[in-house]
């Protein structure tokens, strides 16, 4: 966190010198202490200041300077700073123009000079003028300001993309924000070149792409090597396990993820049925140390960077990614996951970021409050999902298609939100049209009894059945009827299997068709769709992929 400024503003070289001495000799540790012999130079330098981020506890002002007089830089520099302190420094002469500043302008003090010495004379009254400010002062979060609409799509990717990274920073929504007119001014943006960033060095980008946001973190999306012992594809619970047990055993491994870390269990408020965990963890506390853990073990981490096919050569694989590099590995583990059906009720594409989410979306959680909230689905993300959510919003409605929770929710949930009294349960119903100008407004429902009702709604959160995430695997790897990935025995049941499989050994229990290439958690055909049983997966892909190793 950046340290408050004590700004300190005299035309005299050395009595700035011997002020800034003192101040510098007792403060330093808690404070910043800048000083200038310019008045103009001090009121450009408080625009920058405040640009930035910077917070000022207190000016101290000669009086008598020949570009402006104390009384008036301290006048001005409201502008920029107007609940800091302000202590003018004068001579006796001019002390009835220092009493009518207090009375006029709301100067805080005034000291005649000389100030010796200074542990009677000049500390005592900083401190109660700090004190004072203190009082009253709210620090801002220190690091990235995010400033945009609360129903731009555009700003909700970006707040999703630094959330799944684990990146803080400070939202500012510019229709209701009451500092955000003057961040705007101050950084000279425009209404329509948002969402815009403010880094923490000062640094300012506009119209914002993911990329650039990423490159400006200092994320790495070029490899560093172009050959490797194991890539894993996909940072989900599977691909961040696989990549742990790889790392802590000695395999040079590429991790690559297109988004972020964690993958659905990452957005997941809640996890309390997995083991260790007696208080439940939430998806980006159990990915934060995931990620930490695999990095501790020397793994490389590309993010975001997407994989756009993979191919065998000889005992090689070659991975394509999408900035046009190719990575060479002796083994692959596909870990992609699912993502959220898609749900074709009008009105639902162009309010998708406005008020309409896929999955979880805990990161615009804290905007619901006060609110009116659906959530489509009836699983165990969706109980996570509405049991958070009711937390802020005045009330949570989970609308599902059958008669209740019973066969697709854990039963710890379903016991938490019949106890939740803000949360209702709306069976045999679906989402017939989502309505709203620029953001969701209201949704047509409609009963399995053909009951019709229009319902005011602030924030829909869409967690339906799944799709793996397979439509860019385009090696000779077979696939089940709804496209995930078949491995081990259940190859063997496949006629055209034996055809292109060039080993005397049968699969190993994850390996696709391709030897060599594994698949392991929610996107293999068969999986458990449980975080525990991708976390078990990606562990034993990585033994397989030893005893395939072994072999070549």
């Amino acid at each position: 966190m950046k340290l408050p400024i004590l700004f300190l503003i005299d035309d005299d070289p050395q009595v700035l010198r011997a002020l800034a001495r003192d101040v510098r000799q007792k403060y330093k540790k808690e404070y910043q202490v800048l000083s200038t012999e310019d008045p103009q130079e001090a009121l450009a330098s408080l625009k920058e200041l405040k640009r930035t981020g910077e917070e000022v506890a207190l000016f101290i002002s000669d009086q008598r300077m020949p570009r402006m007089t104390g009384v008036e830089l301290l006048e001005k520099s409201k502008a920029f700073y107007p609940e800091a302190k302000r202590m003018l420094l004068t001579a006796y002469s001019d002390m009835d123009t220092a009493i009518r500043a207090i009375n006029e302008t709301d100067l805080d003090y005034y000291l005649l000079k000389p100030w010796d010495p200074p542990e009677e004379k000049l500390f005592p009254v900083i401190d109660e003028m700090i004190d004072d400010w203190l009082s009253s002062y709210k620090p801002e979060l220190a690091g990235i300001r995010l400033l945009g609409y609360q129903f731009s799509p555009k700003s909700h990717a970006i707040k999703e993309f630094l959330a799944g990274h684990q990146i803080p920073y400070q939202w500012i929504d510019v229709a209701t924000h009451p500092n955000a007119a003057e961040m705007m001014s101050l950084n000279a943006i425009a209404l329509d070149s948002l969402p815009a960033l403010i880094f923490e060095d000062g640094t300012l980008s506009i119209n914002t792409e993911i990329h650039s946001v990423a490159e400006k973190l200092g994320l790495r999306p070029t490899a560093s090597s172009n050959m490797y012992d194991l890539v894993i594809v996909g940072a989900g619970p599977a691909g961040l396990a696989a990549s742990v047990y790889a790392g802590s055993e000695g395999l040079k491994t590429l991790l690559i993820e297109k988004h972020s870390p964690g993958g659905q269990a990452g957005t997941s408020s809640r996890i309390e049925n997995y083991l260790g965990f007696p208080k439940g963890v939430s998806g980006s506390d159990l990915t934060r140390r995931a990620v930490t853990q695999a990095t501790r073990f020397g793994i490389e981490f590309l993010s975001p960077q997407e994989v756009l096919s993979i191919s065998s050569a000889d005992s090689y694989k070659a991975v394509q990614l999408a900035d046009g590099s190719t990575i060479h590995s002796r083994s692959i583990i596909i870990t992609t996951g699912v993502a959220y059906r898609q749900l074709e009720t009008k009105g639902i594409a162009e309010l998708t970021g406005a008020g309409v989410y896929y999955g979880a979306a805990t990161i615009e959680a804290l905007q619901t409050r006060g609110k009116q909230v659906y959530v489509i689905g009836g699983g165990n993300s969706a109980g996570q999902a509405a049991l958070h959510l009711a937390k802020f919003a005045e009330r949570v409605y989970i609308i599902i298609r059958k008669k209740d929770l019973s066969g697709t929710m854990s039963s710890y949930l379903i016991d938490q939100i019949a106890k939740t009294p803000n949360v209702t349960i709306l069976p045999e119903t679906e989402v017939t049209e989502a309505r709203g100008s620029d953001h969701l407004e209201s949704l047509e429902l409609r009963t399995v009894d053909g009951e019709e009702r229009s319902v005011p709604a602030d924030a829909l959160f869409i967690l339906i059945g799944a799709r793996p995430y397979t439509d860019w695997v385009n090696a000779p790897i077979l696939k089940d009827e709804r496209g995930f990935i078949i491995t081990g025995r259940d190859l063997l049941a496949r006629e055209n299997f034996r055809s292109g499989w060039p080993l005397k050994r049968d699969p190993y229990l994850l390996e696709t068709c391709n030897p060599g290439i594994f698949a392991a958690g929610d996107v293999r055909s068969g999986a458990m769709n449980r975080v525990a049983s991708a976390v078990g997966e990606g562990a034993m892909a990585v033994s397989f992929v030893h005893q395939y190793l072994a072999e070549v």
